[in-house]
């Protein structure tokens, strides 16, 4: 039973640390934007960079004489 004075205290510190993390988020503008993050995952902005490695590579020079 003695075991209950320290988890209650516990819990109730632990859920007042993620309301305030909660708190803090919606006060920084955490959630301002919902669709962007979903859109931007999805748009592929960056060249393809595997174009280099599919050419075949350069013939030999005959030597110089």
């Amino acid at each position: 039973m003695t075991v209950l004075l320290y988890l209650m205290p516990a819990a109730l510190f632990l859920g007042l640390l993620g309301l305030v993390g909660f708190l803090w988020a919606l006060r920084s503008g955490q959630f301002e934007d919902l669709e962007g993050a979903a859109h931007r995952i999805l748009v592929d902005e960056d060249p393809p960079v595997a174009t280099a490695s599919l050419r075949p590579p350069p013939a030999p020079r005959p030597p110089a004489r």
